[in-house]
């Protein structure tokens, strides 16, 4: 069983990571020009999304710029628009 810090932590672990996706979402929509919906989908389509959910962790201490370049070339790489 898990204690009631152990469940505190995976709380604020899930909490912080929405925050920063739906973040990172904004930020790259705003970059290409995009609303959001559709850099969801944009995202979705070409892997932009796992790659984010796989690297949050990574992403949300590196400057925004550079994690939305680095989401957009993997896009890039799984089909999505350069």
């Amino acid at each position: 069983m898990e204690t009631a810090l152990e469940k505190k932590r995976l709380d604020k672990e899930a909490s912080d990571r929405l925050s920063f996706v739906t973040f990172i979402i904004t930020e790259f929509a705003d970059e290409y020009k995009m609303d959001r919906q559709e850099a969801y989908r944009y995202l979705k389509k070409y892997g932009g999304l796992d790659f984010i959910f796989k690297h949050w962790w990574t992403l949300h201490v590196d400057n925004p710029f550079w994690s939305v370049r680095a989401i957009h070339e993997v896009c890039h790489k799984n089909g999505g628009l350069k």
